[in-house]
């Protein structure tokens, strides 16, 4: 029996995508289907409905968990404290508490300089990234701390490299950095662990960019040293299934980078 039976894991982000070859083909489902081979209970959340339900169906159906699946977005102009409070409190009353809380989701204009970036552009980014983070981080706080539970949050290179045309993806990222780095300081008396992966991964997106534009692909995409890269649910989804371990607890606070699947990089 798995350290994760009848834990509740909420994973924003956590709509079906899959690649040619059958594999998870998005980082939040890749997680999502290492915490069910787990015997987790996952509660996955997304703007798009008819993702979240073919997650569903398919995690139940192979791995026999219980998914629930919630539409929520985070937006400008929104009471996202109560979208996220409502997200929560269905997780709650299905599972009974939170004792991982993944914060994956992520959207923004990529490819637009500085000088071109418009407002909304920029709130798109740091609503669906940076403010969700902190809403769903103070919303599961209360479970999280009963469960001596973790966090898992997610920035990139982009932040950390200064990503050409992407502007609003890296200041949302880093500010997820730190974020998180706070959080593991003041939650750390509550036993609650704290991280931040900034992974780089295969996923379905790439692979149709590949796939239309092989010549943009070569020119733009640059493979990892190793010569691959991290795949959402063999390294990336388990690496999340490691951190939420017991023994882990010690790491909290750091930021652990995924580069060609080849493991944690503090």
């Amino acid at each position: 029996m798995s350290f994760l039976t009848g834990k509740t894991v909420l994973i924003t982000g956590g709509g079906r995508a899959v690649l040619s070859n059958g594999k998870a083909g998005a980082i939040g489902y890749g997680i999502a289907t290492a915490y069910a081979k787990e015997g987790a209970n996952i509660v996955i959340t997304g703007r798009n409905v008819k993702k979240l339900e073919d997650a569903k169906e398919e995690l139940e159906r192979l791995y026999g968990v219980k998914v629930l699946c919630v539409a929520a977005d985070v937006a400008a102009g929104a009471d996202n404290q109560a979208v996220v409070e409502a997200v929560v409190a269905k997780a709650v009353e299905t599972f009974g508490g939170i004792d991982v809380l993944i914060n994956n989701a992520q959207a923004s204009a990529s490819g637009v300089s500085i000088a071109d970036h418009t407002t909304e552009q920029f709130d798109l980014a740091l609503y669906s990234g940076l403010y969700a983070a902190f809403y769903y981080m103070k919303a599961c706080y209360p479970y999280l701390a009963k469960s001596h539970g973790s966090v898992i949050n997610f920035a990139s290179g982009a932040g950390l490299f200064g990503n050409y045309g992407q502007c609003a993806y890296a200041a949302a990222k880093e500010g997820i950095r730190g974020l998180t780095r706070v959080a593991a300081t003041e939650w750390s008396k509550d036993g609650i662990n704290v991280n931040v992966i900034c992974p780089l991964a295969w996923t379905s997106q790439l692979e149709n960019f590949k796939n239309a534009y092989p010549e943009a692909f070569e020119k733009n995409v640059h493979t990892p040293p190793m010569g691959f890269f991290g795949d959402p649910e063999e390294h990336i989804g388990r690496v999340c299934v490691q951190l939420a371990h017991p023994d882990f607890k010690y790491m909290t606070g750091e930021t652990l980078t995924l580069e060609g699947g080849l493991g944690l990089r503090p």
